[in-house]
């Protein structure tokens, strides 16, 4: 298992990064390292040091109301996870669905 994430205020590149990560562990399971999980890190953005920034979640959070919106992060790797075709859309090239 591991886990992680990366800390941009740019969802696109969060899923650049995510995707990238993920073919990585897919070249090391294929090395013969048994890999059997991953957890993105964070589902929220949440409070890092004293501040609110930056953000690490698959979800913004308000901080005035507490409303939650989802971001594009979390639609792309729960269809990954979903469809079950990570190796597939990894492997032929950015990893997008």
């Amino acid at each position: 298992m591991t886990e992680n994430g990366v800390a941009v205020p740019d969802d696109e590149e969060r899923i650049e990064f995510t995707a990238a990560a993920l073919r990585s562990v897919v070249a090391a399971v294929d090395d013969g390292v048994d890999a059997r999980g991953y957890f993105h890190w964070n589902l929220l953005d949440n409070w890092e040091w004293g501040h609110w920034e930056p953000t690490f979640g698959l979800v913004a959070v308000d901080r005035t109301t507490f409303e939650r919106a989802p971001k594009p992060a979390l639609a792309w790797l729960g269809g990954l996870a979903s469809e079950s075709r990570m190796v597939d859309d990894l492997l032929c090239g950015d990893g997008r669905i």
